[in-house]
């Protein structure tokens, strides 16, 4: 299905730039439309993975925003002051909400909007199961991912009815008018946008007159009762209660068993979900199934529709891990959803077990507004720890920071209030939990992505434990989290889980075999030229050949010399040139040694180092050590095939003739000025895109204006357009940034791709343009 956007702010558009598209609110709906036919880009300063391969699968590009954009969308957390948003004002486009882009989005269809103050993304989402499993093919927008990574958040569909997630935090539910809407609950919740409760009940009034057909209220919520319009409109449904009825028959470890009453044909159904509240999300997904129509429940299998919904991340979702303590992964961010989520886990909590939270407030107002309600729900639980309010872009109010909740609980709750210190909250809690413990981490900003890298710190930390327990020798370097970016070119970049300096072959043989028996991702790291770290560092074994048994210089009989892989590369231009061997000069301004220059086959003055290349001996991650001709090394305009899978330990190599010292070392003057002359002083990682066929990728740059371009303070060298430059105290998120700008810019203007020369080390290129 594709059709043109209504008008939008007075134009018609086909190309759509996102800002803020890692985000659940608006990377979904970035999918929604490029499966419609839409042209869409996005970007967003804190991808996640799993959004992030959504979004390639369906065709959006991640990146800049490209100059022939025709619109910009932005979630809410994007400031005015956002580079694209200032973009966007100097080329004169129209800036759009994504609840705004939503409504336009769905304009025309036949809208099921799922809203309320909680529960809405679970039920959207078995909506959404529901429907596909009873052979449905609905268009569907959901404001998070589902459990399983299979099912995209989002999908056109091949009929007028469309199911999305409608949110009212900022006003634009305002654009909606649907023709079912579903109501799951009402709270008085984001105080920020709505200043009392009257004005939430006269927002959503609005909406139900708008509905076209049904609004489906729960019976056991008084507020949605209060406001519901008239009968012949209004239909409820509720646990024992409501037009469309369940009974709860039993709520095991394997799931939900319901019994469904009122308007729903009599049967019993299966629902891989627990809780209460999760029995209501349930009922409301099928009466709103039944009033789509056309897909009466009796002629659906008995258990065909929920028995294996995949759930939603972040909802009541259990997070793999291998630790003797039961770890749950919950958005919950308002007292109602707190206390529902923990009476939850207490009635499924193991006898002799405790429960222990860890919560971080959602926005200064909400935590000021509900703080007592917070206090309250929270001490639903054993062991309370607390961090600090996650701001979502907004400024600090009275009485909402995390000391003003923590002040709020009673004496007799254990709270322990940690303020910013994320690494010794998840530590002290780590030094509380038992085996059986369940520990729930709640909240709806960050607080999840510090979970998973503590646990993941301690998975690492007993890796390393094991790793050590090799009997490696004392000469070998063995450490946790050690800091890589100083040990690159640039100056930038996060750390190793685990890195290593073997002094010998075994030693290497140990941890290399050690790795692949563990599945631990392995990376080698020469003198870091031509590479790039990423600020969160590299989740894997990080091999550096420094030790200096590994930067052997020796000449043999024969005229050939063997190097070992830790050489500098400087180093050898200066001991082949005191040996009278010539062949070698053009490699002594590459910053880095043997090793790594093999593996990118490095080159520089018309050269390359496998143009001297006769043998390298290679170790394969296996441990098998072997000698491979220079014919078998695969090798290709910067890369070497051969070392894919395996690491050189050093090379046999060819002079081109012997001459004096003195003449050799005239030649190496002669380029170290010509380099000095054409390249930049700061630190860098050398050119930083391949050059295309038959061209140059820094006079492409320098051709569309680029040099001088910054990101913070990543620099594109004004002396050379192909180096971007650390000016100061770049981050490697500030380069990455300029790097999709610049390759943006290019692709607007001149139509070409321009591909990274540079390695973006422990991760793919594709997964950061």
């Amino acid at each position: 299905m594709s059709v043109p956007l209504p008008e939008i702010k007075g134009r018609r558009v086909s190309r759509i730039h996102c800002v803020g598209v890692g985000g659940m609110g608006l990377g979904p709906l970035a999918i929604f439309l490029a499966r419609l036919g839409f042209v869409v880009s996005g970007e967003d300063d804190a991808m996640g993975e799993g959004m992030r391969s959504h979004l390639t699968r369906a065709g959006v590009r991640i990146g800049g925003m490209d100059t022939d954009a025709e619109l910009l969308a932005v979630s809410s957390a994007i400031a005015p002051s956002h580079q694209a948003a200032r973009e966007a004002a100097r080329l004169g486009l129209p800036v759009i909400r994504r609840g705004e882009l939503l409504a336009a989005a769905c304009a025309g269809r036949k809208l099921v909007a799922v809203c309320g103050a909680h529960g809405k993304t679970t039920t959207t989402a078995m909506i959404i199961h529901a429907l596909l499993k009873a052979g449905r093919k609905p268009g569907y927008i959901l404001g998070g991912l589902f459990g399983n990574d299979s099912l995209p958040p989002a999908a056109a569909g091949d009929e007028d009815w469309v199911v999305a997630e409608v949110d009212e935090s900022d006003g634009t539910i305002a654009g909606f008018s649907p023709e079912l809407t579903v109501l799951t609950n009402l709270d008085w919740d984001h105080p920020d946008f709505y200043r009392t409760e009257e004005q939430l009940a006269d927002t959503f009034r609005g909406l139900f007159r708008r509905t076209a057909s049904t609004v489906l209220v729960s019976a056991a919520c008084a507020f949605s009762g209060r406001i519901a319009p008239a009968a012949n409109k209004c239909l409820s449904f509720g646990v024992g209660d409501g037009d469309f009825s369940c009974s709860v028959i039993s709520d095991t470890e394997s799931g939900l068993r319901l019994g469904l009453g009122g308007r729903f044909p009599v049967l019993e159904l299966s629902v891989h979900a627990r809780g209460h509240f999760n029995a209501l999300n349930a009922v409301a997904a099928l009466a709103a199934m039944q009033l789509i129509g056309g897909m009466p429940l009796g002629e659906i299998p008995l258990d065909g529709l929920l028995t294996d919904y995949p759930g939603v991340r972040r909802r009541q979702c259990r997070i793999e891990a291998q630790e003797p303590f039961v770890v749950i992964e919950d958005y919950a961010h308002h007292p109602a959803e707190i206390s529902a989520l923990l009476l939850s886990l207490r009635s499924q909590l193991p006898q002799g077990s405790r429960l222990v939270v860890a919560f971080q407030p959602h926005r200064y107002s909400r935590t000021a507004q509900f703080r007592e309600g917070f206090a309250q729900a929270l001490s639903l639980a054993d062991e309370v720890h607390l961090l600090e309010t996650y701001s979502a872009g907004e400024a600090p109010v009275e009485g909402g920071r995390v000391s003003d909740l923590a002040a709020s609980f009673s004496d007799k709750v254990l709270v322990r209030c940690h303020g910013e210190e994320t690494s010794l909250c998840f530590a002290a809690i780590g030094e509380t939990l038992r085996a059986g413990d369940w520990f729930a981490v709640v909240g709806a900003g960050d607080i999840d992505l510090f979970a998973r890298r503590w646990l993941a710190s301690r998975q690492w930390d007993r890796w390393f434990v094991a790793l050590a327990s090799e009997s490696l020798s004392p000469e070998t370097k063995l450490l946790r989290e050690e800091s890589l970016g100083a040990k690159t070119t640039i100056k930038v970049g996060g750390a190793a889980r685990v890195y290593a300096e073997p002094a010998n072959i075994e030693d290497l043989r140990k941890l290399l075999c050690r790795a692949k028996l563990d599945t631990v991702p392995v990376f080698f790291l020469g003198r870091g030229s031509n590479l790039l770290i990423p600020d969160e560092g590299v989740d894997g074994l990080v091999i550096a050949l420094n030790h200096p048994s590994w930067s052997a210089f020796e000449v043999r009989g024969d005229g050939r010399v063997w190097v070992g892989a830790g050489l500098r590369l400087k180093n050898l231009c200066g001991l082949a040139s005191k040996a009278g061997l010539r062949g070698f000069e053009f490699l002594e301004g590459i910053p880095g040694c043997v090793g790594g220059s093999l593996r990118m086959n490095a080159g520089a003055m018309g050269g390359w180092i496998f143009d001297v290349v006769e043998e390298v001996l290679l170790m394969s991650t296996d441990g098998e050590l072997l000698t491979r001709t220079k014919a078998e090394m695969q090798v290709d305009y910067r890369q070497c095939r051969g070392l894919d899978h395996a690491i050189a330990l050093g090379a046999l190599l060819r002079p081109s003739s012997q001459a004096a010292t003195e003449e050799i070392s005239l030649q190496i003057e002669t380029y170290r000025k010509k380099r000095q002359s054409s390249q930049p002083r700061e630190p860098s990682a050398g050119c930083i895109f391949k050059n295309p066929p038959g061209d140059s990728a820094g006079r492409i740059i320098d051709q569309c204006g680029l040099k001088g371009e910054r990101v913070g303070d990543a620099l594109v060298s004004p002396i050379h357009a192909n180096f971007i430059v650390n000016s100061g105290h770049a981050t490697a998120g500030e380069i990455l940034a300029l790097v999709r700008r610049v390759r943006a810019r290019v692709r607007a203007e001149k139509g070409i791709d321009l591909e990274p020369e540079v390695l973006l080390f422990g991760k793919d290129w594709k997964q950061v343009l």
